[in-house]
């Protein structure tokens, strides 16, 4: 089917049977006999000849326009197909969000580059939303998935969070015992641009929305985790940036009954997102792979 899609497609776009064969190294005659094939087995009429020119018709005009896509997307997969096989070289532009870049992504970097010698990668740890099409990078990973429909995302962890403060800060201060106690406390802030800032707690079906303040606000989270292991506040961050902290007693977990988030509803989980081709380049395809084995199996 696909071989006779394509020389529908060379025939429209030469004119003539003759003109095609000589082309295609055929003769006219079974250029004819491949579009009446064609024809048949679609049960339409595609072209309608005379003996001056050849005319597509209603039904000719809608397939070809999706004969065209249907042979790229055909070509594209077979392309990429082909280079599965080949070790794949070539620049990887990454954008990923400071705290995750710094802890995660970053030192995954010499084992992906050691498994693929022709690869380079440029890595950008940026806490703004990059457009991945104006600044040309190839995959960004972001917390929560990206509302543009033309980018595809591949989830990589939850991004559930825990609030924490260092021993130093809660002996000397005390320790809350409920969401609301919150007001009286120190509290270290993720930058939102937001007049007011809010931290949300559920427990069971019980959902708390508490109005926090601090004197230190970020938009990465980096400064505000160093400031909480210095004895600066109470912190809600990501587990995976407090989880290594915690086993070394520089930060204790505040009201472990409760879920906190920093967004009513969910943390956001944390994707990889980038650009919208069915068939990524080779070097993304296995950079994808590499962050699913190293982060979501590992998991």
């Amino acid at each position: 089917m696909l071989d006779l899609i394509r020389i529908f497609i060379k025939t429209v776009d030469i004119g003539s049977f003759s003109k095609t064969g000589a082309v295609l190294g055929m003769a006219p005659s079974s250029i004819a006999r491949n579009i009446d094939s064609l024809e048949k087995e679609l049960g339409v009429t595609l072209l309608k000849r005379s003996t001056r020119r050849l005319v597509l018709t209603e039904d000719g005009q809608q397939f070809l326009e999706g004969g065209i896509k249907l042979i790229a997307e055909a070509d594209s997969l077979v392309s990429s197909m082909r280079q599965t096989n080949q070790a794949p070289e070539g620049s990887l532009r990454i954008s990923v969000f400071e705290s995750f870049g710094r802890q995660v992504i970053s030192p995954l970097l010499p084992e992906f580059l050691a498994r693929y010698p022709k690869i380079s990668v440029v890595i950008d740890l940026d806490n703004k939303l990059v457009d991945l099409n104006s600044e040309n990078i190839d995959i960004g990973i972001r917390i929560g998935r990206p509302t543009d429909s033309s980018l595809h995302a591949r989830r990589l962890i939850p991004n559930e969070t825990l609030l924490c403060a260092s021993p130093k800060y809660l002996e000397k201060h005390g320790t809350p015992s409920s969401p609301q106690d919150l007001v009286n406390f120190n509290c270290l802030l993720l930058n939102n641009e937001r007049q007011r800032t809010y931290w949300y707690f559920q427990q069971d079906k019980k959902l708390v929305k508490v109005p926090v303040r601090g004197n230190l606000s970020s938009k990465g989270g980096t400064p505000l985790l160093e400031a909480a292991i210095h004895d600066g506040g109470i912190v809600q961050m990501s587990n995976w940036m407090m989880l290594d902290l915690i086993n070394q007693n520089k930060l204790t977990v505040c009201l472990p009954q409760w879920q906190p988030s920093l967004h009513e509803g969910s943390s956001g989980d944390i994707y990889a997102v980038y650009h919208g081709s069915k068939y990524p380049k080779p070097t993304l395809r296995v950079f994808i792979d590499f962050l699913i084995e190293k982060i979501v199996r590992a998991r």
